[in-house]
């Protein structure tokens, strides 16, 4: 057997395609007009701090030390970025921090703490509209909070009895983060989310976005200020509703109409109008309560309907829609938990680099850019490469596209990327003082 070694064999040659793909989206000039300017002297810049960073992830790492461990030996000398060490990675990010607030709930003495991070959020917000996510024929939008568990220091117990993060998390249209305000484990998703909400939809506004055509949440925002504030701002709402609220109305329903879940058993549905919070002076806004009940297996009865049923409530404004349709549009809300599996499985959420709050939230915004680039760079490779699925998780989309051996090699004063596996052939053509390519199918 012969081995043959050499530095300029790339075990990750895809993962110059995938580069070559933010340069045509031009991130390089998003990093550059909306964070702190670097110093001349800086041997990097935003951009191949953030290249360095998503190729982590796109090369099958799990945490900032696998710039070293994974990646030096792959990217040395490659001419699209300068690859950054995991302590510049971490320098840079921490100076994007904002200071950590602290605040207190209207009955208790619980300190909770919390981190709004304005820069990297309108950063996002820009970058989402240049991706066009605001000019679909249907903008949706998710809130939901999710657990980060880790036992970083500083971090507060959370209600699974575990230590950990809590951050309020906006997702844009089923697939994309928006808005990121990281909260301390003690801090439940009811505790504050009005002015959570108030402060996203302020951003939006800040940067010019006017359109939300549909808002879906749990029953943790089943507030009178919180339905208040997002009947204000969105055409649409879908809000779980609590049932221990509601269930005095479950026995007002007289038409119920059988039909199937998501896991093809029999359930029903069935509608009221109502007014809700009246104690709280909401005395003329009716809604639309949608109630779906399912069969216990044990039989038990429910005390307010005298029937063995398990019910599931919404609340919303939507009267166009019909019963169906709205309860179908409130359950793809599913895809919302989704998006933090992914977040936490393939974009290094569940390794936080940090032992600090707001060092964190940069670092979840980080993650949270490239998972909404992937969705772009996924989409396009798919069209022109029969080996790539529009939806690859990140370790497949890793086994049939990143993991191609491929060599850097120079002519006539440029660089050519020679990427070759079973079928397929490939090159990259790049300039390394200006760092532009273009690609070539072979």
């Amino acid at each position: 057997m012969k081995v043959r070694y050499s530095n300029n064999i790339n075990a990750f040659g895809g993962v110059n395609f995938v580069l070559q793909e933010f340069d045509k989206l031009k991130i390089g000039n998003i990093l550059y007009d909306n964070l702190p300017s670097l110093s001349p002297k800086s041997s990097y810049s935003w951009r191949d701090i953030f290249y360095s960073f998503s190729s982590i992830y796109f090369c099958g790492g799990n945490c900032m030390e696998d710039a070293k461990t994974i990646l030096a030996n792959q990217f040395g000398s490659n001419p699209i970025f300068n690859l950054c060490s995991p302590d510049t990675l971490l320098r840079r990010m921490g100076d994007l921090c904002t200071d950590q607030l602290l605040c207190n709930t209207k009955r208790g003495n619980v300190e909770h703490q919390y981190n709004i991070n304005q820069t990297m959020t309108d950063m996002n917000i820009k970058l989402l509209k240049k991706l066009g996510e605001f000019n679909k024929d249907e903008v949706v939008l998710d809130y939901d909070n999710t657990i980060i568990f880790t036992e970083k220091e500083g971090c507060k117990m959370t209600y699974k009895r575990d230590y950990g993060y809590q951050p309020g998390v906006g997702i844009l249209n089923e697939q994309n983060v928006l808005y990121i305000e990281n909260r301390n484990g003690n801090s439940d998703a009811k505790a504050f989310q009005l002015d959570t909400l108030e402060r996203m939809f302020q951003h939006l506004k800040d940067n010019n976005i006017s359109r939300i055509d549909k808002f879906r949440a749990d029953a943790a925002s089943y507030q009178y200020d919180v339905v208040k504030l997002v009947e204000k701002n969105v055409t649409s709402f879908y809000i779980g509703a609590r049932n221990s609220y509601v269930e005095k109305y479950f026995a007002l329903i007289e038409d119920w109409i059988k039909t199937k879940d998501q896991t093809g058993e029999d359930v029903y549905i069935g509608e009221i109008e109502y007014r809700p919070f009246a104690q709280q002076g909401n005395r003329d806004n009716k809604y639309r309560l949608l109630v779906k009940k399912k069969l216990r297996k044990d039989g038990q009865l429910n005390m307010f309907t005298n029937e063995s049923y398990d019910y599931h409530a919404i609340v919303t404004n939507d009267f166009s829609s019909s019963l169906d349709e709205a309860i179908k549009c409130y359950n793809r809300r599913g895809a919302c938990e989704k998006q933090f599996d992914i977040l936490k499985n393939d974009f290094g959420w569940n390794y936080l680099p940090f032992s600090n709050l707001s060092k964190n939230t940069v670092f979840l915004y980080f993650s949270a850019i490239c998972r909404n680039l992937y969705n772009v760079v996924i989409s396009n490779l798919s069209k022109v490469y029969k080996n790539v699925n529009i939806h690859y998780r990140m370790k497949r989309f890793i086994f049939n596209f990143i993991a191609i051996p491929a060599v850097w090699k120079k002519a006539s004063r440029q660089w050519y990327l020679r990427g070759i596996r079973q079928n397929t052939s490939a090159s990259i053509r790049s300039q390394k003082n200006c760092n532009k390519s273009s690609l070539r199918q072979g």
